[in-house]
């Protein structure tokens, strides 16, 4: 049997779901809310903003220290929570729901998975294996290894070479049909030989190949930190043999889209690795999809399996990113404490140096709730100044790309991936609420602070 799904982290949950322009709904309450007391302490607090203002601008040394403070604070935030997302999505877009893979028994990631299975038809007959227009079944059948790849003149200092992610596949027209894989205009999948002679070049055979757009990008810089990604009819270097591009995989947004895939009969024995790792069986829905991986599981005789549905699979690499936000969350906390502390002594230095101000506020008729709603006001205008600002750097990573692994959190597996860096609503949404409550937790003590005093206390 395979491991059981844990039951969902109820943080993950509220952090994850997405219930208008996706942006989480506690997130959304609190936002209005703060925007609802800005709003209330502008209409009722009497004194007029432009006094804030005004202070601001005399302490101006202070006031940018503390908006410098901000913007570092949400700028990183921002990048943080754009991965977090970019992770997300790659799990998340990856897997077909009627489909079901099947490892080897007490094997949770592919790259540890062998599947000592000479015969496969049993396993492809299966009733609910769907068949093609053909009458073959839609079963790919792979061998999934992550290899070293020497990068050519790295800079000093530079990681010498990286781990690709190679997946030997015995039909490619298959395989692509399984995974919901198409190849963009003017490629085609590898030949059934696998390899083809290069041009000019007599003798020199080079292994075929198609490729995921992430892993283009990334191949295509090792040209040059400008150079445009591999296409097809491009070459590469792994294992002392050219690479040749025939195709590049429509994968935006998957894990394959950090993938090179090759004719298994050529990279299994290249690699060391001659049995398959991995069988992805279609079926016609997600429910199909469960029933099948739970035959596999318990009733088949054949072979001992692991299978279960391949949208549980990825889910099942999103630990990753659980951990990562767990961490972005404690590191949040931390920081903003700081910048809760930092806006405090800027407040409390700004009283201590208006105080004959609030005494003379007094007797012009300002009660000790407007005192209070200046001051706290004075505050959040700090804090949303330093905030938008980081917001608006930390967003200049949209559409940027990175690497990361992604994994089950358990026996050390995983995938390297490229990921795309998003920075959607509920990020902002999520750095607007932080920088607010920043500036409201830190202002309230100095603003309560300034309330006490009274007009007397105050001009002596």
């Amino acid at each position: 049997m395979p491991p059981q799904d844990a039951p969902p982290n109820p943080l993950i949950q509220l952090l994850m779901a997405s219930p208008w322009m996706g942006i989480p709904n506690l997130i959304l309450i609190g936002l209005v809310g703060m925007f609802l007391l800005i709003l209330g302490l502008m209409v009722f607090g009497k004194v007029p903003l432009s006094y804030n203002l005004r202070n601001l601008r005399v302490r101006w040394v202070t006031t940018l220290l503390v908006v410098v403070a901000f913007t570092f604070v949400l700028g990183l935030l921002t990048v943080m929570l754009a991965f977090v997302n970019g992770m997300k999505a790659l799990t998340e877009n990856s897997g077909q729901p009627g489909n079901v893979m099947v490892l080897s028994q007490g094997s949770t990631d592919e790259g540890f998975s062998n599947l000592v299975v000479a015969d496969t038809s049993d396993i492809e007959n299966q009733p609910t294996v769907l068949k093609n227009a053909d009458g073959q079944p839609l079963v790919s059948r792979e061998t999934y290894l992550v290899v070293n790849q020497p990068l050519p003149d790295p800079p000093p200092g530079k990681p010498k070479r990286r781990f690709l992610q190679l997946r030997g596949i015995d039909d490619p027209v298959i395989a692509g049909e399984v995974h919901g894989l198409a190849l963009k205009p003017g490629g085609n999948w590898f030949t059934s030989a696998g390899v083809r002679e290069l041009e000019g070049q007599e003798g020199l055979n080079a292994v075929e190949c198609v490729i995921g757009e992430g892993i283009s990008r990334e191949l295509g810089r090792d040209r040059g930190p400008e150079a445009p990604p591999l296409q097809v009819g491009d070459t590469f270097q792994l294992n002392e043999r050219p690479w040749l591009v025939v195709g590049v995989m429509d994968s935006g947004g998957s894990t394959f889209d950090s993938e090179v895939w090759a004719k298994r009969s050529l990279v299994g024995p290249m690699f060391g690795k001659d049995t398959y790792t991995t069988l992805v069986c279609r079926t016609s829905d997600s429910d199909k999809a469960v029933t099948l991986a739970k035959f596999f599981n318990e009733e088949y005789t054949k072979a001992s399996l692991n299978a279960q549905a391949e949208k549980d699979y990825y889910a099942g690499l999103n630990a990753t990113n659980r951990q990562f936000l767990f961490a972005i969350i404690f590191v949040t906390i931390i920081i903003a404490l700081g910048g809760v502390f930092g806006v405090m002594n800027t407040m409390f230095a700004a009283i201590s140096q208006r105080i004959k101000d609030i005494g003379v506020l007094r007797l012009m008729g300002f009660g000790r709730r407007h005192i209070l709603a200046s001051f706290l006001l004075e505050s959040l205008v700090i804090a949303l100044i330093g905030g938008g600002l980081g917001l608006l750097l930390g967003s200049l990573v949209d559409g940027l790309t990175a690497t990361s692994v992604v994994g089950s959190g358990g026996g050390g597996g995983g995938k390297f991936v490229v990921l795309k860096l998003t920075v959607d609503a509920a990020v902002i949404a999520s750095g607007l609420l932080l920088t607010l409550l920043m500036g409201l937790f830190g202002g309230l003590i100095p603003a309560l602070n300034a309330m006490r005093l009274t007009a007397l206390d105050a001009l002596r």
